[in-house]
């Protein structure tokens, strides 16, 4: 065995007499006139062998004609085949394991992507594309670690399964989980392989994320009671691969998309919207996806704290039939109103958010605005409102 695993090769030993064993450097047991040994081919990890050991046929002891090793070739052969086999398998335990253990930190489009390329820093590496990035914050956290300060591991139970809500349609829909920051997870599409229905996905994820929360909602003794989601969405180039510096990296995505998408995902809270697109993600919404699958409308054209560029703020919604009361009628009537509001015409604007019903939050925040400004465009009016905060 020790000569076999030594040299990586099979060994093949005949004892022709019992009592000159002593002799031998390998030691012979009794009614055991052959045996041999082979390796399992492997990289690491203690060595493994496949040992054999029997008797020739015939009485007694073995006579010179009857040990020719030569007539346990043939076995030899076979032997090594089975080590063969049984050190494939071995890898393909490992491999499984390694696969298993790598599945908490890439999601399954990485890995199978990894899979099928020779090259994995190759698939890793950070490059420019097309990608749909999803922030989601978990509300309702600080009010709940003040009710539950003595009981912080359940609280934290509960977090964790809100972040697995979270993750779980994100990697249902194809995408990658970029990051978690404190109660809010981040994820993004068209990365490692381009994906053309990426808004299509991200939007789906997005309702679903939606829809969990809203179930949870009327589960006041669920493990999710009194957590609810603001979600921002928004689509352009970006740099997505592993990111990081030489001694820690991870795989996320980096750019201004990630930003934009930050940034919508708190103004959730400003508009009293749960999910909102910017106008890419919107144009896309209108074009690609079918309004049974999600429908969007505009809010409003803003300019974000801290930024000079204006954003135009789109809400995503739930199909009509899930989502009964706002109608496809009432979506025309909030886009126009926007455009009359970003036109300047404020009393048309005005008229068009009343059709909408009043059980709607998010047209409260056209309405106050022109309120607050009875009813007229201040002074050189471009159709921006500046947020004051983020």
């Amino acid at each position: 065995i020790l000569q076999a695993v030594r040299q990586g090769q099979g060994v093949l030993h005949v004892w022709e007499e019992i009592e000159a064993a002593a002799a031998h450097p390998y030691t012979a047991r009794r009614n055991v006139d052959w045996a041999f040994c082979t390796p399992l081919p492997q990289k690491t990890g203690p060595p493994w062998a496949l040992y054999v050991a029997g008797r020739l046929p015939g009485q007694g002891a073995p006579t010179p004609s009857s040990t020719d090793p030569s007539d346990l070739r043939e076995d030899m052969k076979f032997a090594e085949l089975v080590a063969n086999g049984v050190s494939s398998m071995r890898q393909m335990r490992r491999l499984e394991r390694q696969q298993a253990s790598l599945s908490q930190f890439f999601s399954p489009v990485v890995l199978a992507t990894l899979a099928a390329e020779d090259n994995p820093d190759q698939v890793l590496a950070p490059r420019e594309t097309e990608v749909s990035v999803l922030f989601c914050d978990l509300r309702g956290f600080s009010l709940e670690t003040e009710r539950h300060a003595d009981d912080l591991m359940g609280l934290l139970q509960r977090v964790s399964q809100a972040l697995g809500v979270m993750t779980h349609e994100i990697l249902r829909q194809g995408g990658v989980v970029g990051d978690f920051q404190g109660d809010a997870a981040m994820g993004f599409w068209g990365w490692p392989l381009a994906q053309p229905d990426s808004v299509a996905r991200t939007c789906r994820a997005a309702l679903g994320i939606r829809r969990q929360f809203q179930r949870a909602a009327r589960q006041p003794a669920g493990p999710l009671a009194g957590f609810h989601v603001g979600i921002g969405i928004a689509t352009g180039r970006a740099v997505a691969g592993k990111i990081g510096t030489a001694d820690q990296a991870k795989v996320t995505v980096f750019g201004p998309v990630v930003n934009r998408a930050s940034r919508l995902e708190g103004m959730t809270k400003i508009l009293r919207a749960a999910v909102l697109v910017d106008q890419p993600t919107a144009e896309a919404v209108r074009r690609t996806v079918p309004p049974e699958v999600a429908r969007v409308r505009k809010l409003a054209v803003v300019r974000p704290y801290g930024m000079d560029q204006p954003l135009e703020v789109s809400e995503l919604l739930p199909p009509q039939s899930e989502y009964a009361l706002l109608t496809d009628e009432h979506l025309r009537c909030c886009d126009a109103a926007v455009d009359a509001f970003v036109a300047g015409r404020w009393s048309e604007a005005l008229a068009l958010l009343h059709r909408t019903p009043t059980e709607d939050p998010a047209t409260d925040f056209l309405t106050v605005y022109i309120a607050q400004h009875n009813r007229t465009p201040p002074p050189g009016w471009d159709g921006t409102i500046p947020l004051s905060s983020k």
